[in-house]
């Protein structure tokens, strides 16, 4: 089947022009006769290579909630589809809709089409929607999944707003330490020579330095560009390696703990959303595995799994592994209790997205001042290392 471009005329006589899957020009007409329009012409479109293509994940927002709104207002889905796929500006996603109206006209349920592109539609996603038509829910799954990536893109801007500064401050901290390296020092330095004066070591650690960075530029250029591609592709093929890097982020002063309230945040969020679907809760801790995007957590989640098939409960099992704090496990066991689990589950999600707010406040907050002082420092250390000889010729003549 393929896609073609078309011109037609509606019942009041305007010219509406879109696209449609067909098979020949002819069965083109009669899709178009179904729907009240007359053929003027077609031609067909070439579909784009769609593997490994990105959507921003706004227009899948966009996507899920026009679908909502049409599958509510009693709209087949195959023609919601073709309504989203003639109103969508992104080009890729337009040529993934139109594959998945290919798949469902093939006798595919939408989930299983969609799970053909898991680049757009994550294992969660598809688990989600699969959900929604087996329990014939599929327009308050398609909500919840707006919730989420709601909240997703939320907390993908918290965590921006926590790198942008710090980078920035970066950049302009390494810039001027190269210009004091590379310009000011090496004019210092030849005027300290002169004066024929016995250099300290912190004066003498600062020219080195300084020669060092003007003749060997280029390595201080291209080292840190090459160590990032060696640690990048040492963790893709080593997932050992990959494993490490993952547990040392965790423990990195400040940035490790937030880093674990994003990650286990993201996957308190969608563990709710996945059990309160109706999914199972192994099923749901298996799902979830794939989008914490660390592997010592990955590991953890797959130990529970391992627990909970062995017969042991939710809360004993997130216990042993010691993911969360005594607060979360509290919820959980009185979830578990009460049989009130996805209750429990959504306060662990509402518990963390607040703690990921504060703690994301509380770093920039921290963040200014250290970098701050850190920048003081090193003009600090420059400055003494140079006005030091200085101030001892100056004491020499004096006396």
């Amino acid at each position: 089947m393929a896609l073609f471009a078309y011109r037609a005329v509606d019942t009041t006589g305007r010219i509406v022009a879109g696209r449609a899957d067909a098979l020949n020009l002819v069965d083109l007409e009669m899709r178009l006769r179904r729907m009240e329009l007359d053929l003027i012409g077609g031609s067909p479109v070439e579909r784009r290579a769609i593997f490994g293509a990105s959507v921003p994940r706004r227009e899948i927002i966009h996507f899920c909630f026009h679908l909502e709104l049409l599958i509510r207002a009693g709209v087949p889905i195959l023609e919601g589809l073709a309504d989203l796929r003639d109103s969508i500006e992104n080009e890729r996603f337009r040529e993934i809709i139109a594959d998945l109206i290919e798949s469902i006209e093939g006798g595919q349920k939408l989930s299983q089409a969609m799970e053909k592109h898991p680049k757009i539609f994550n294992r969660v996603f598809v688990s989600l929607i699969e959900a929604g038509e087996t329990a014939g829910r599929l327009p308050e799954i398609l909500q919840r999944i707006i919730e989420t990536l709601k909240w997703e893109d939320e907390l993908v801007s918290h965590t921006k707003k926590l790198l942008m500064y710090p980078a920035f401050v970066g950049v302009i901290v390494l810039a001027v330490s190269c210009f004091l390296m590379v310009y000011l020092v090496p004019m210092l330095k030849s005027l300290i020579k002169n004066l024929g004066q016995v250099l300290p070591a912190q004066t003498k650690i600062l020219f080195y330095v300084s020669d060092m960075l003007i003749e060997y530029w280029y390595v201080a250029l291209l080292l840190p560009i090459a160590l990032f591609v060696f640690v990048k592709i040492l963790l893709e093929v080593n997932p050992l390696a990959r494993a490490r890097f993952d547990a040392i982020k965790l423990k990195i002063p400040l940035a490790g703990d937030i880093l674990r309230k994003i990650i286990l945040s993201r996957f308190a969020n969608t563990f709710a959303i996945l059990y309160a679907s109706g999914i199972p809760i192994v099923e749901s801790i298996r799902t979830t595995q794939g989008i914490v995007g660390n592997q010592a957590i990955q590991f953890g989640l797959e130990r529970v799994e391992q627990m909970i098939g062995e017969g042991q409960n939710v809360t004993a099992s997130f216990q042993s592994v010691r993911l969360f704090p005594p607060l979360v496990i509290r919820m959980l066991r009185i979830g578990e209790s009460t049989g009130s689990l996805d209750a429990s589950l959504a306060n662990v999600s509402y518990f963390y997205n607040r703690d990921v707010k504060e703690s994301v406040e509380k770093a920039q907050q921290m963040i200014g001042p250290m970098l701050t002082v850190l920048l003081a420092t090193m003009l600090l250390w420059i400055v003494m290392s140079i006005i030091g000889p200085i101030y001892d010729i100056i004491a020499k003549i004096n006396v």
